[in-house]
């Protein structure tokens, strides 16, 4: 009879990411972020933006978005307020200021490691493996880890990280700006990492879309046995 082994690396895949809640502290200066983006999305859905706005509102404001609404609507609407972001010309711009290179992918992650922290929490700076030509690997310093990613932790939504976090920000980076970008969520243990300068996969082929819903977490899951999230579903 052979003896099964617990391993540290099985222990830690099978504790509960939710158990433990981060708390942060927000400051005025972050939530004029939070304000912006709940206006933005209320505005999109044709509602009242929020008055008083916290990271629990702007939480809030994002499930209207997914609610009753197909995932193609609810990619559109966070597309729709990305773009409001930008003045007339400046994907453009950004173009051709910043093209596809290893000096664009490694400054926009160091800008995402410090400009994101109101949204995801904790992020920093990684060196990643970047395939440049066939067969041709380099070391860029153009990675994000994401230690715990907030907006997952608080909205306990697979559907809103895919749909409302990670597509249109890979859309908007890799199609709009011209600057690729890939983001594999860890629904294990709430983890993320992004890297700039990598295509992102075909949808048919991205793990994230295998995902089970947090269906004893999300509240707005439909049942207890949803796997895939019923908000994966990339033609509806």
């Amino acid at each position: 009879m052979s003896a099964s082994v617990t391993t540290e690396a099985d222990t830690k895949v099978q504790e509960d990411p939710f158990e433990e809640v981060e708390v942060y502290k927000d400051s005025w200066f972050e939530k004029l972020f939070m304000k912006y983006f709940s206006t933005r999305m209320s505005e999109e859905m044709g509602k009242t933006p929020p008055t008083d706005v916290d990271y629990d509102t702007f939480i809030e404001v994002g499930r209207d978005v997914i609610r009753g609404r197909s995932t193609v609507e609810a990619q559109a609407i966070i597309s729709n307020v990305f773009g409001g972001l930008f003045p007339p010309d400046a994907t453009a711009r950004f173009r051709s200021w910043f093209p596809a290179n290893r000096f664009s992918a490694e400054l926009n992650a160091w800008i995402t490691s410090w400009g994101f922290r109101w949204l995801v929490g904790p992020l920093e700076v990684k060196d990643v493996e970047i395939e440049v030509a066939p067969g041709q690997v380099e070391t860029w310093s153009s990675g994000v880890q994401i230690k715990k990613c907030r907006y997952l932790e608080s909205s306990k939504c697979v559907g809103m990280c895919v749909n409302m976090c990670k597509l249109p920000t890979q859309d908007l980076f890799t199609n709009k700006l011209g600057l690729p970008l890939t983001m594999k969520p860890n629904f294990e243990d709430l983890s993320c990492e992004m890297i700039f300068g990598e295509e992102p996969p075909p949808i048919e082929e991205d793990e994230a879309y295998g995902q089970p819903c947090y269906a004893t977490r999300c509240v707005i899951a439909m049942s207890q046995k949803e796997k895939p999230c019923h908000r994966l579903n990339a033609a509806k």
